[in-house]
């Protein structure tokens, strides 16, 4: 065993999600983080958020995961790597509706990259970041992790089923190597500081931010997709979850399969609060904690909208040890911070 600190890699590490366990990582490990990202959906600026945040500079390698001999290269110049935690996919429903193509090559290629890689390089412990939407329209909730998966909704969402089964598989036919699956509802919110949050190069797909852009005015009113759904107010159900308590379950997850704590080879958990939220509700929690009316509308369904999905989230508690901490009024005003440390910025 090398005596040099070891090194976690995270795939898309200026991205949301990513930036996010980056800094959850450096506060509460002693590895040496370096990110890989080619920022087709990010900037660079994340890393001087990280930095303001925790006082720590993350190293990062411009590269597209799906072009396996740059990847290669890249890794060459990382020192003991032990981890990966994969973010980089696109993620985006509507869109892999519209480029499927595009969704199945990069999400796919990019995971099936790395597993080379870490074959090669004998690099042992993975987290991969799945979704909700492997589940599909459920017939009963909450969710556990033993729930079938019904047809997916869109094709990102099969985009993350295929990347289960092929990490499974994998894991199956190398049993030195270990894999988390962490199965995200809806990650909401920003740094609790303001200084780092959902900062997307394209007009923003998620709730949240589209209800904090719209409130200031640099997109127009918010369209809430349908209010005729079987659900106790008509909109959507999911459930949010504070996008640090998201960044907090990797680090548990990574500390997890290090410390041989798994009792599989493959585990499989459900990070969300285990409470359902309607859109109207969201709204309402907005509305309140930036004591500011938000101007509305009400349109069509969207295609690839699952109706309602909420978390038993146990197993996570029970096996990482990890218990979310904040509740949806910190995540909207964690969110609206953040809006307002960018001002007018999309």
């Amino acid at each position: 065993m090398s005596n040099q600190t070891p090194t976690i890699i995270v795939t898309g590490g200026a991205g949301y999600i990513g930036s996010h366990t980056i800094i959850e990582l450096l506060q509460q490990t002693d590895y040496i983080i370096v990110s890989i990202d080619n920022f087709s959906n990010s900037n660079a600026d994340t890393f001087d958020r990280i930095e303001s945040i925790t006082g720590k500079r993350v190293k990062n390698l411009n590269v597209d995961i799906c072009n396996l001999e740059a990847l290669e290269l890249a890794f060459g110049t990382i020192k003991n790597p032990i981890g990966i935690i994969h973010f980089a996919a696109f993620k985006a429903v509507g869109d892999s509706v519209n480029m499927p193509l595009t969704y199945y090559h990069n999400n796919l290629e990019s995971l099936i990259n790395l597993l080379k890689i870490s074959e090669k390089l004998q690099i042992k412990n993975f987290i991969f970041s799945s979704s909700c939407s492997v589940y599909g329209n459920v017939d009963k909730l909450p969710v556990t992790e033993d729930t079938p998966f019904s047809k997916a909704e869109s094709p990102y969402a099969h985009t993350k089923q295929i990347g289960e089964d092929i990490l499974i598989n994998y894991v199956k036919s190398n049993p030195a190597f270990k894999a988390v699956l962490l199965r995200y509802f809806n990650p909401v919110g920003a740094h609790n500081s303001g200084l780092n949050g959902e900062l997307s190069k394209d007009k923003p797909n998620n709730l949240v931010p589209f209800i904090t852009q719209s409130a200031v005015g640099i997109l127009p009113p918010l369209t809430v997709f349908g209010d005729d759904y079987d659900t106790r107010d008509g909109s959507c159900i999911r459930d949010y979850i504070h996008v640090s308590d998201i960044a907090d379950a990797h680090v548990k997850a990574m500390n997890y399969v290090i410390n041989d704590n798994q009792k599989t080879n493959t585990s499989i958990f459900n990070l969300g609060t285990g409470n359902g939220v309607t859109v109207f509700e969201a709204i309402q929690s907005f509305e309140k904690v930036s004591e500011q009316k938000l101007n509305y509308k009400v349109g069509e369904r969207r295609a690839g909208d699952v109706i309602k999905i909420y978390a038993n989230n146990n197993l996570a508690k029970q096996e990482l040890g990890w218990d979310p901490k904040n509740g949806l009024d910190e995540m909207m005003l964690s969110a609206w911070k953040w809006q307002l440390n960018l001002g007018k910025q999309k």
